[in-house]
């Protein structure tokens, strides 16, 4: 059921035959000139009906309007009038389709349901297409706090180049969004952009993503597989927890980044592939070459143009205007109203110490949203981590302004915390980071970090 917004200034038509309508969608009746775009900021509409006189100057303004707000909704514009010269000018203006009244009931709900199909195509070619690069404009970043204009600011140099990027930051920070930000801000925007977390997948294979292999290679490689690097030719591959690969998977990346070749697995054909890499990792880079985990020779060849994204706790003045962006775009998903936060849910996720970060703030913003019933979301609906939450003393006003003191606390008490949560889960790692509040990778990185082991885990770092 789709949600449809009528505009016009006589409802007398759409009330005779509403209940035929709302058998089918859900219409909501705006009169014409009523400030439309603030209503359109706050509600979210799958196509909308726009009614014109004969002249129609002011509903071509509430078209623009429209258009502006929310440009990819499909407009249907209707009028009494079958006159030529405004059907054109509608047409031309954008407007899916065009209705003359009278019509009938049947009419109207074919002709939406053709637009909101229309609708529906023309989203799935955008992504096929990658034709999204709206998604990934800098302006659209939220970038409240001096240090993240500053990387804001160095990423828009990073992207008018081809070298190599290689950017650092705990779990969550953003890694992968500011990625797909500097693809398609560079000349290689028209190109394939691929992402690989080199942390999911066995080495052996993750070798035959990223190089491929030949038939016969292995048991089971029944044809010739592309690899990633063969399939980005052009574009841009972006390597995440780039820290995790295996030392002869970092002698091949070697390769790739002196000369763009390789050969696929069980090959012996030289593949040529001009690609850009970005990597990132939640590690230090430094620590690994140091300890022989990361060749040295690999993290010069990455360490080319370098940015470190800081935590969401170093930058709380980017919490509130990025949980206002979170939650207006879950909302738009769950199809409801929600106008923000109380005072009380702003404080309490303005005094949080996110360890999670950014991912770990969209989902207890989601969680929230979809509990809330009134128009702001109050904080008995944030369901943060108790044992993270609370600090040396009851008072989250004195965390918030001491992060030093909060995370000599954490740093003291995490381990045991999240020993806890794993002996309540029986050591189910999706349970205890669901228990702690914080996403399961988040509490993987607190494993390795933290050294946490336990003989149910096939494999222990």
């Amino acid at each position: 059921m789709a949600r449809i917004l009528i505009i016009e200034s006589d409802f007398s038509f759409w009330t005779s035959i509403q209940d035929k309508l709302e058998v089918h969608h859900a219409f909501h009746l705006l009169p014409l000139g009523k400030d439309l775009r603030r209503h359109l900021l706050k509600n979210y509409y799958d196509l909308i009906l726009l009614n014109f006189s004969l002249t129609g100057e002011s509903e071509f303004s509430s078209l623009e309007e429209i258009q502006l707000v929310s440009p990819h909704t499909p407009i249907i514009a209707m009028s009494e009038f079958e006159n030529a010269d405004l059907i054109v000018r509608t047409m031309k203006k954008g407007v899916f389709d065009f209705l003359v009244k009278p019509f009938t009931t049947e009419k109207i709900l074919l002709c939406i349901k053709r637009g909101l199909e229309h609708r529906h195509l023309k989203h799935e070619i955008d992504y096929l297409k990658h034709s999204q690069e709206y998604i990934y404009d800098f302006d659209q970043i939220v970038s409240v706090s001096p240090v993240m204009k500053r990387v804001i600011a160095t990423l828009r140099k990073f992207s008018r180049t081809d070298a190599t990027v290689l950017i650092t930051g705990e779990t969550g920070t953003g890694k992968s969004f500011l990625s797909g930000a500097v693809h398609y801000n560079s000349s290689r925007k028209k190109k394939p952009f691929i992402k690989i977390n080199c942390a999911n997948l066995p080495e052996s294979l993750l070798e035959s993503e990223l190089f491929g292999h030949e038939k016969g290679a292995f048991t089971g490689a029944d044809r010739t597989r592309v690899g990633r690097l063969e399939q980005a030719r052009g574009g841009t591959i972006f390597l995440d927890e780039i820290g995790e690969l295996s030392g002869s998977i970092q002698a091949k990346m070697l390769r790739v980044l002196e000369e763009k070749s390789f050969e696929r697995i069980g090959g012996n054909k030289t593949i040529y592939s001009d690609v850009r890499i970005i990597a990132a990792t939640n590690r230090k880079p430094e620590e690994q070459v140091a300890s022989g985990a990361f060749r040295e020779d690999l993290y010069y060849r990455l360490n080319v143009l370098r940015i470190h994204l800081p935590p969401l706790r170093e930058r709380k003045e980017c919490i509130e205007p990025l949980s206002q962006f979170l939650l207006n775009r879950i909302c738009r998903n769950l199809r409801k109203n929600l106008e923000g936060f109380s005072p009380d849910a702003e404080h309490t996720l303005r005094n949080y110490f996110w360890p999670g970060n950014i991912r770990e703030l969209a989902n207890i913003i989601e969680r929230a949203a979809i509990l809330e019933e009134e128009p702001l979301i109050r904080a008995e609906h944030i369901r943060l981590s108790e044992l993270l939450a609370s600090g040396p003393d009851n008072d989250s006003s004195e965390i918030g302004d001491n992060n030093t003191r909060t995370a000599d606390f954490l740093s003291s008490r995490e381990k045991e915390n999240i020993i806890q949560a794993l002996e309540s889960c029986l050591w189910i790692q999706k349970d205890a980071a669901h228990r702690l509040g914080i996403s399961p990778r988040a509490l993987n990185y607190k494993i390795k970090k933290l050294g946490i082991t336990h003989p149910r885990w096939l494999k222990n770092k």
